[in-house]
């Protein structure tokens, strides 16, 4: 069997790499590098964790998710995780303790309240203005993105995948099987379209289901008086009345990253990528109410990228006609799950699990593919 897979990201490199496992020849498409630069997947790093408030499904897939990640790094020879924990900051609205506790505790991971006295020491840069709850978890911590997914472009060009970088396809046929690039046009058994916010390009029907999002994040500098307790600082969930903050410390080379997790649901992956006043306003808002002495950090980048969205947030694998595949590793937690959609949907093509099971899988509604 050959398989075409169209998108470098997480999502098509994680296929490809579990295809490959498995002795299935892959054939791999990128408008741009192999890795994607384009791709959101392409970012410093992203967080990782077993809480899954709101979609109960995938809190149960999140062992797995952890597992993949574990059989990566075995092959790639290196890990990319560092275990950092995770504090969530609430600002009024919904106390989601209850819910955090109900995921973790069958798992066995340590997680508990926290008074306002115990969050300033655990994040004494976070302002305590306005929070009315916290909490904090284990199993939790950061994915170092861009190095992941350069090993495992690495990993299988030293493992026998085709690759074919700055190669734009313009054309898919799910029936017969090709993958067109310009005039030529390649052959396979099946493919994968896992284009991320292009894919509607290349499958407009599913345009009235996946939307591309038009996202950005700020990265920062902290003053001195903060760095020490930024490196050694959790991941941070900070939600607020109107924003739902994400932040990475700087940790692992990296730099402190905030974003917002509302999607905009506007723009195109081929848009400009140059941050306007409306991409910050809503991400510098956020610092401004998270942080102590915010006036006082330096902004070194507004990042903006795109990825795709659904309406419930959940994951899309599904056949396409008689030999396409769509896999949409979308709404804001893709790189935590996509290399196990990515294993999932290889053991669907390699028959080790039924295809009928893969798609409710993937949107958290099953225990296993």
């Amino acid at each position: 069997m050959k398989v075409a897979i169209v998108g470098a990201g997480i999502g098509g490199l994680s296929v490809a790499w579990a295809l490959r496992k498995r002795g299935v020849d892959v054939m791999i498409f990128d408008q741009g590098d192999i890795p994607s630069l384009t791709a959101s997947s392409n970012d410093e790093h992203r967080i990782t964790r077993h809480t899954y408030g709101g979609l109960p499904g995938y809190a149960a897939l999140m062992p797995h998710a952890f597992a993949t990640y574990d059989r990566i790094w075995q092959d790639i020879g290196t890990s990319h995780y560092l275990p950092t924990g995770i504090v969530y900051a609430m600002r009024g609205g919904a106390d989601e303790y209850d819910e955090i506790a109900a995921d973790l505790s069958p798992l066995g991971i340590a997680h508990s309240r926290l008074s306002l006295a115990e969050l300033e020491s655990r994040v004494p840069f976070l302002s305590l203005d306005g929070v009315t709850s916290a909490y904090q978890a284990g199993g939790s911590g950061i994915l170092l993105a861009g190095r992941i997914v350069r090993d495992l472009a690495h990993w299988l060009r030293e493992n026998g995948a085709e690759m074919y970088p700055n190669s734009r396809v313009t054309a898919v046929d799910p029936d017969a099987a090709t993958v067109t690039v310009g005039q030529q046009v390649y052959s396979a058994d099946v493919v994968v379209v896992a284009a991320g916010a292009w894919v509607t390009n290349l499958l407009p029907k599913l345009a009235d289901r996946l939307t591309p999002s038009r996202q950005m994040v700020m990265y920062l500098q902290p003053p001195a008086h903060h760095a020490a307790s930024w490196a050694q600082a959790p991941v941070l969930i900070d939600v607020g009345p109107s924003y739902g903050a994400y932040v990475l410390p700087p940790q692992g080379g990296m730099r402190l990253k905030i974003g917002d997790h509302r999607f905009t649901r506007i723009g195109h992956g081929d848009d400009d990528r140059i941050a306007t006043d409306f991409d910050i306003a809503p991400v510098l808002a956020a610092a401004q109410t998270a942080f102590r002495d915010f006036d006082q950090y330096t902004i070194l980048e507004n990042k903006v990228c795109y990825y795709t969205v659904s309406d419930d947030e959940r994951f899309v694998i599904e056949p396409i006609c008689g030999a396409g595949w769509v896999l949409s590793a979308c709404s804001g937690h893709g790189f935590k799950l996509g290399a196990l959609m990515g294993e999932g949907l290889a053991r669907t093509l390699t028959g080790d699990t039924p295809a009928g099971d893969v798609t409710a899988w993937a949107a958290g509604k099953t225990a296993g593919a």
